[in-house]
């Protein structure tokens, strides 16, 4: 089964919803949303049951007892995240600061401190006709690149045959995004014609290409600044990219995505030219 990440450097380009177009062109039976920190591809490819899910522990967090401690203070003065905190002369752990280091455990001369898991985030995993994987992270929790590979695993452990998985990454080049690009066939790069959008659209193929992924490039609302859509193109051009298209702009499609459904159940310019795109990334891919 091989493996379709698209990715964008930046939020709003339009990943989600070629992501979502992607999968309902090719019915594909394994799919995934990797953006942990706040999923959406769900909003689209509505599922008929509910998803199972089970919890996800990320980095554990101290937690002092206090009938032991005899508050000589030791791991507050040793905590180099500042999350022991003196409240009425009580020392108790702020969770939100706690990074579950365990110098705190390890300095204390009474044992009074210990490490416990912790709830970061939920794994969910639909299954209907097809497979759908994707999790959510809790807030203020770290731990996103590990949830996000606990997503690809569960979407891989699947009964379904598919020949492709697609799956929908997050915006940026942190941890969630590197987790998401080991291991795939090809990522496309959903970019827009804007300043930012071209920064951020060097960005992610750069870091794509220190895995050795081989990465194409898509242009979306690529008319409302044909300026920066031929610098898009003329950049692609030296890095030897396949440009795999060039999406319009069309306020239609924003009334299609608030009722929750994918683009290509209008006929429009601006579908017929995702088909495109999609056409030619699977040439790509095979």
């Amino acid at each position: 089964m091989k493996q379709l990440l698209i990715l964008s450097g930046k939020g709003g380009t339009g990943k989600t919803t070629v992501a979502s177009a992607f999968v309902r062109l090719s019915n594909a039976k394994v799919f995934a949303d990797c953006d942990v920190d706040a999923p959406n591809l769900h909003l689209i490819m509505v599922q008929k049951n509910l998803p199972e899910k089970r919890d996800f522990f990320g980095m554990g967090k101290a937690i002092i007892d206090i009938e032991k401690c005899t508050s000589c203070k030791l791991c507050k003065l040793n905590c180099r995240f500042g999350a022991i905190k003196e409240v009425d002369s009580i020392l108790k752990v702020e969770a939100f600061s706690c990074e579950g280091c365990g110098v705190c455990e390890a300095i204390c001369p009474m044992g009074a401190v210990s490490i416990h898991p912790n709830v970061a985030g939920e794994l969910m995993l639909y299954k209907n006709e097809s497979v759908f994987s994707t999790a959510q992270l809790r807030m203020g929790s770290g731990n996103s690149g590990k949830l996000v590979t606990e997503v690809k695993k569960q979407m891989c452990i699947t009964e379904k045959a598919s020949d492709i998985a697609i799956i929908d990454g997050s915006p940026g080049i942190g941890c969630p995004v590197i987790a998401s690009i080991s291991g795939v066939d090809l990522v496309l790069v959903v970019t827009e014609p804007s300043l930012s959008g071209i920064s951020d659209m060097q960005r992610i193929i750069k870091t794509a290409k220190r895995f050795n992924v081989k990465t194409v490039v898509c242009i979306n609302k690529y008319d409302t600044n044909l300026k920066n859509s031929h610098k898009i193109e003329k950049l692609c051009s030296e890095q030897n990219l396949t440009l795999v298209g060039k999406i319009p702009f069309d306020s239609n499609i924003v009334t299609v995505l608030n009722k929750g459904e994918s683009i290509v159940t209008i006929d429009c310019a601006t579908t017929e030219a995702i088909k495109d795109v999609y056409k030619k990334t699977l040439k790509c891919l095979s």
